[in-house]
């Protein structure tokens, strides 16, 4: 971060960077990491665990080729390739929102034949550059559509207002709930 940068006033009531895990945090059992653990600013990793998507009995998309975003306090969000993503069921959806890592994001609906799930996804068409692998992926809200990773049924990250991935294989506690807007 540089020393002008204008997202310094955002990033000003931060108090964990991924560094050193706080007292609070819930200790990870054997085959778990915590999310106190990831870095800040986030990092994207290959993933090739079997990731699914599905509104009611309609399946969205597949994948094992995905990226995963780890970042301070927030459990991972997956990205999942376009070629593995049933495009023809996503529908641009209004507005946009910026992530001051990752850039400007647009948003899709889905629809299937028998349900729909409003801005239920989203994609960077130009992602900044740490984020470039990023291009063109997409993230999907999994209080919005089912998910799984590996078979296991994702449950959202608290809040509804950020994308992440809660699975067993993660501990908190996780950014979102009330009074955790510093973390």
């Amino acid at each position: 971060m540089k020393k002008n940068d204008p997202s310094l006033a955002e990033h000003a009531g931060w108090q964990h960077y991924g560094a050193q895990r706080p007292a609070f945090a819930e200790k990870p059992g054997p085959g778990q990491e915590s999310v106190w653990d990831f870095p800040r600013p986030p990092v994207a990793r290959s993933d090739s665990r079997l990731v699914e998507v599905r509104l009611g009995d309609v399946e969205i998309a597949r994948s094992r080729q995905t990226v995963r975003v780890l970042e301070t306090a927030s459990p991972p969000t997956f990205y999942l390739p376009p070629q593995d993503v049933a495009i023809e069921l996503l529908h641009a959806a209004p507005g946009q929102s910026h992530c001051e890592w990752k850039g400007r994001a647009r948003y899709f609906d889905i629809a299937t034949e028998h349900a729909s799930s409003p801005q239920a996804a989203w994609s960077y068409d130009a992602p900044l550059p740490e984020f470039v692998m990023l291009r063109g992926f997409i993230a999907f809200y999994p209080d919005r559509v089912a998910c799984y990773v590996d078979g296991q049924r994702v449950r959202p990250q608290p809040g509804h207002f950020y994308g992440g991935w809660v699975t067993d294989d993660v501990v908190g506690p996780f950014k979102g709930e009330s009074g955790t807007a510093g973390w």
